[in-house]
């Protein structure tokens, strides 16, 4: 082993120990609200598929319970929208983040927009696209305390036999069966949980949040 070929391994050893991690999200404005409860609303759904809303929707509950938010059940905060003449996703967001928040005594309001869920069909695959626009207000001020873009793509994977003409007919297959029935649920999933990490893009753990010993935190 050379002389050059040792130093040469000793400068990318010194890039690397200088590379820093991306920043963190300021959240110090969410912190300082220090929301207790998350109000759930209406999704509104950008996308071609007319039931993208109420699929995603359904993904959004558990992860932000998990973090130790008190989240109101979102088919009823819906019915409750529907209710009082908010029966439209878009009204539901252009309405005052106050007004939604003294409607159900919540702390902060969470805004989400499909911006894609689709699947797009390139010669002999499929590509299926999520990607959502976050937002959280402050249920008293209407102030924006988070927010976040997330986009997540998944492309079936194929193998290879070795035979081009049965490998072309396979990845044919997939991608039509994908086309046909695409599987967006897991990739809403993917999201959330990436979009609300924390350290990292996402919002601080809640009041209700657990500690590794499993009390609750003080």
């Amino acid at each position: 082993m050379n002389r050059s070929f040792l130093l040469t391994i000793a400068m990318i050893m010194l890039l690397a120990g200088c590379v820093t991690a991306p920043p963190l999200k300021d959240t110090s404005r969410f912190q300082a609200a220090a929301p207790r409860s998350l109000l759930i609303v209406p999704v509104v759904n950008q996308s071609v598929d007319i039931t993208a809303s109420d699929y995603f929707l359904s993904t959004m509950t558990i992860p932000l319970a998990e973090k130790g938010y008190y989240i109101f059940p979102v088919h009823l905060v819906k019915r409750v929208l529907e209710d009082e003449g908010l029966s439209d996703a878009d009204l539901v967001h252009n309405a005052p983040a106050e007004k939604l928040g003294s409607m159900f005594g919540a702390d902060a309001i969470l805004y989400v927009t499909i911006e894609s869920w689709d699947a797009r069909y390139y010669f002999v695959n499929t590509t299926v696209t999520v990607q959502l626009a976050y937002v959280i207000k402050d249920g008293r001020s209407g102030e924006t305390l988070w927010e976040h873009r997330q986009r997540m793509i998944y492309t079936p994977q194929n193998t290879s036999t070795g035979n081009l003409i049965a490998d072309l007919l396979v990845m044919a297959v997939n991608a039509a069966v994908t086309k046909i029935a695409p599987n967006y649920l897991p990739l809403a999933r993917q999201a959330n949980a990436i979009s609300f990490a924390y350290p990292g893009p996402g919002i601080p753990p809640g009041p209700y949040s657990l500690v590794p010993s499993g009390s609750p935190k003080k």
